[in-house]
């Protein structure tokens, strides 16, 4: 079965080829193609829909995302074409061709309100343009009720690949004698190495291969285990890597950014675990596992 992998530059699409290529994980009876926005533009239809026929695509994973939460609020348009007319791209080629699309999305469509963890059927309302085009994608898919396809909605996800809150903090970590991180917004770092393993166990899983297992397009939360403030994330990161800066606690106020954080980004991991009996490892986990990768564990 032929699957295709959108954006496997980033953070899970990179960890999606490092598995595939690099680690002794059995997938058998599948060949992937992994692409980059160089190799395949997916805002451009005409230009997805003939990669899709001519290698006959039946899975996609798409990882494609415009992430910059910040500049999001002056590019609204870019952000709009990526991560949601984009999306629209597959949802219709997916309905047109029977393909099962799986889209990666974010606790930023909540406002953060909750006192909870939030389920797949809490109402959304995103405080952000970033969290308002990732929305709009999942309404997108939802339109075209593809059978077999599923949303994940993922949280603070970082890697051993690209930039990421972890190598920020190793940078300044090496750099300043203390730091000011926000211990008022609380939710689970997602190691996004842990996200692309879930894919492929989902993908390989009956539920998901059965025709018409699912009549619609179904939506999941995942992340790592626990809870934890970036202020707390921080601190381990220091802990583990034995560096000696200072993290001290600031509120939100007091680091003013353009875009509108959720204050509590908690997620309900219950219903992706007992549909593909998924185990989902603890939060410090996968930063140990990060951080041996990046050299920086000690």
């Amino acid at each position: 079965m032929n699957v295709l992998v959108t954006g496997s530059n980033g953070q899970v699409g990179s960890e999606i080829k490092e598995l595939i290529q690099h680690s002794t994980l059995n997938i058998q009876n599948y060949d992937f193609y992994f692409t980059t926005s160089q190799d395949l533009d997916i805002t451009d239809f005409d230009l997805v829909k003939k990669y899709i026929t001519d290698n006959k695509i039946k899975i996609v994973i798409n990882c494609v995302a415009y992430t910059a939460v910040d500049k999001a609020e002056t590019e609204k348009e870019l952000a709009d074409k990526i991560n949601h007319l984009a999306v629209k791209n597959l949802a219709q080629l997916s309905s047109e061709f029977g393909i099962k699309l799986i889209h990666i999305s974010t606790d930023y469509v909540f406002d953060g309100a909750n006192f909870k963890p939030y389920t797949e059927d809490d109402a959304t309302s995103p405080q952000s343009v970033y969290g308002k085009t990732k929305l709009d994608g999942e309404k997108a898919i939802l339109e075209y009720d593809l059978k077999n396809s599923i949303i994940i909605r993922t949280s603070w996800v970082y890697s051993y690949y690209g930039a990421n809150f972890v190598k920020t903090m190793l940078r300044l970590g090496k750099e300043k004698e203390s730091l000011g991180v926000i211990f008022d917004q609380v939710g689970t770092p997602t190691y996004a190495k842990d996200l692309a393993k879930a894919i492929l166990e989902i993908i390989q899983h009956s539920k998901f291969n059965i025709q018409n297992s699912s009549t619609h397009t179904e939506i999941y939360n995942f992340s790592n285990e626990g809870v934890v403030s970036w202020y707390d994330f921080a601190k381990e990161i220091m802990k583990m890597a034995k560096l000696n800066c200072i993290i001290n606690p600031i509120e939100t106020y007091q680091y003013p950014t353009p875009a509108k954080r959720p204050h509590y980004s908690l997620l309900n991991k219950s219903k992706i675990k007992s549909t593909f009996n998924l185990g989902i490892p603890y939060w410090k986990d996968g930063l140990d596992d990060c951080l041996r990768r990046l050299g920086e564990r000690r």
